[in-house]
C-alpha cells in the first residue's frame, strides 16, 4: 500500500515525526545550541506503508546556506525512511548540491548526514563538476570527473576517472586520473600513486602583459 503526497507541500514537519526526531531534538535543545533547522520541500511523494520506502520528487533540501535539489530523493537503505540523523540519502537526476563552498553537479549522488548535518557527497555523472568562486577575488576553481567525493566540513574534493580541474587568472588546468582539491585552502593534490599508468598533464597560460598593445582583429 503507497501514500501519495499531495503537490507542493512542506514536509519539514513531516520528515521529524517520522523518524521521531523531534522529540529528540526538542530534548538536545536544553543542553546544546539550537542547530539550523532543515527544509524539505517537494513536488509530490510516496510513502509505501508496507515496505517503508519514501520517495520524493522534485525536492529541494536546505540548511543555512546548503541547498540540495534533484529530480528525485530517498533513503539509501531499503526499508527506512528519509530522514537526516546518521543516515545516507540518495538524489537522482539534475543533483546540485551548493554550500558555503562550492556547487557540486552530478547525475546521481549519495548524500552522508550525521547529527542533522551534511558530511559527505559521492557523485556520479557524465561528467559529475564542481566550481568555486574563490572570496572576493574574482578567481574561478572548475573540475569535472566520471565520479566525485566531497568531504563537505574539511573542504577536500577528490575527482577520480578522467578528471579535470582548473583555475583562472592566472589560467592553469591539469588532467590526471585523480585529482583532490582542498577547497579551503586552495591547493591541487595529484599523487603519483592515484594516477595508474596515466601521467599528470598540466597546462600553464601566462596572463597578458602588462600594457601590452591591443591584438589586431585577424
Amino acid at each position: 500500500m503507497a501514500a501519495s503526497f499531495p503537490k507542493s507541500l512542506n514536509l519539514a514537519a513531516f520528515a521529524l515525526l517520522l523518524t521521531g526526531q523531534a522529540g529528540a531534538a526538542a530534548a538536545a535543545a536544553v543542553h546544546k545550541p539550537a542547530q539550523q533547522p532543515i527544509v524539505l520541500d517537494a513536488q509530490s511523494g510516496e510513502l509505501d506503508l508496507h515496505t517503508g520506502n519514501e520517495v520524493f520528487h522534485k525536492v529541494r533540501i536546505s540548511q543555512g546556506d546548503m541547498v540540495v535539489i534533484a529530480d528525485q530523493a530517498q533513503a539509501s537503505q531499503p526499508g527506512t525512511k528519509l530522514n537526516f540523523n546518521n543516515s545516507v540519502l540518495t538524489f537522482r537526476g539534475a543533483v546540485k548540491i551548493n554550500t558555503d563552498r562550492g556547487l557540486l553537479s552530478a547525475d546521481e549522488a549519495q548524500l552522508t548526514f550525521v547529527n542533522n548535518t551534511l558530511t559527505k557527497a559521492v557523485a556520479a555523472g557524465k561528467p559529475a563538476a564542481f566550481e568555486q568562486r574563490v572570496g572576493k577575488s574574482g578567481k574561478q576553481a572548475k573540475g569535472q570527473a566520471e565520479a566525485i567525493d566531497y568531504d563537505v566540513p574539511k573542504g577536500m574534493v577528490r575527482f577520480t576517472k578522467n578528471a579535470f580541474l582548473s583555475l583562472s587568472d592566472p589560467q592553469y588546468e591539469i588532467h590526471a586520473q585523480a585529482i583532490r582539491y582542498d577547497s579551503i585552502n586552495q591547493k591541487i593534490i595529484a599523487e603519483e600513486s592515484e594516477q595508474g599508468s596515466q601521467r599528470i598533464h598540466s597546462i600553464f597560460t601566462p596572463p597578458p602583459p602588462k600594457n601590452a598593445p591591443p591584438v589586431p582583429p585577424p
